[in-house]
């Protein structure tokens, strides 16, 4: 890459990478918002993983956009610091009005730095992992439109599932119908969640009782994946020893990568799922 540019890369809260993986690179984060009966917080900043599991426990928050004034200050910022290229990778379109939001204001500073603005159509780490490739590429020389195209290179081939504990936050947050959520909780009907190309949650198959859905989204992942060397994430809701053991689980039966990582999902989405959760984000290797 040429030594005028300077490429910095934006993403929000919502890809769960952890502090010292944005450090690592000097990606930038926006806060998406918790929203409470009496207050709200930026994700990751006022609020942390233990205060929401507690909240949930009284109350079910809202989730929120970014403020417009945190977007608006992070872009002054870049611009004072002469940065040239801003790859902005957002959580999916099709979950969050976040894209939209930030394209609006970044049209004010298309004067001052060229603005990439790339929808992930995903979420948690399947964007932490594109945004991690891109990242690796700009540092390796490459121009902003190369480690664009090979994040969404790393897209293409990803796969990312979850099984939630419970579907009681689903139901009361009107991500799943009533009736659908009270009969698979009395049935223990675990759906194994993904997120599709399209950029939406879409049940990919189900299961009767945790452990077999576990199994069955191992198994998905060997099948979708076969022997193909793949870069691989665990994703938790406070449930790290089960993470811990799923990821020495995925290593005996699959083809993964030396860098593969256990993640944390943020607030802003543990609202969804509570505690509990378990999930598996891979792509492709190179």
């Amino acid at each position: 890459m040429p030594e005028d540019r300077k490429t910095v890369i934006v993403t929000d809260s919502s890809c769960d990478l952890n502090d010292e993986q944005l450090a690592q690179y000097g990606i930038r984060m926006i806060s998406l918002r918790v929203v409470c009966q009496n207050a709200e917080y930026r994700d990751r900043i006022d609020i942390t993983e233990d205060e929401l599991y507690e909240l949930l426990t009284k109350e079910l928050p809202k989730t929120s956009l970014p403020l417009p004034e945190d977007v608006t200050l992070l872009y002054e910022e870049l611009a004072h610091e002469g940065v040239t290229d801003v790859i902005h990778m957002s959580i999916s379109t099709g979950l969050s009005g976040t894209y939209n939001m930030v394209r609006m204001i970044t049209e004010d500073f298309k004067d001052r730095m060229n603005i990439h603005m790339v929808d992930s159509k995903t979420l948690s780490t399947g964007l932490g992992m594109m945004v991690l490739e891109a990242a690796r590429k700009l540092e390796a020389g490459a121009t902003p439109e190369e480690a664009i195209e090979a994040a969404m290179t790393v897209r293409k081939s990803q796969l990312g599932m979850f099984v939630i504990r419970t579907l009681e936050f689903l139901r009361k947050g009107g991500r799943i119908g009533l009736v659908e959520g009270m009969v698979g909780s009395l049935l223990q009907i675990k759906p194994i969640i993904f997120v599709n190309d399209e950029g939406v949650y879409q049940t990919l198959v189900k299961a009767r009782g945790h452990k077999s859905a576990i199994d069955t989204m191992v198994n998905e992942a060997k099948r979708f994946f076969g022997d193909s060397k793949v870069t691989l994430s665990v994703v938790n809701a406070k449930a790290y020893d089960d993470a811990v053991a799923l990821l020495e689980r995925l290593k005996g039966e699959m083809n993964i990568e030396d860098n593969a990582f256990i993640s944390s999902i943020s607030p802003v989405l543990a609202i969804h799922t509570g505690p509990g959760l378990l999930g598996i984000v891979a792509n492709k290797a190179e």
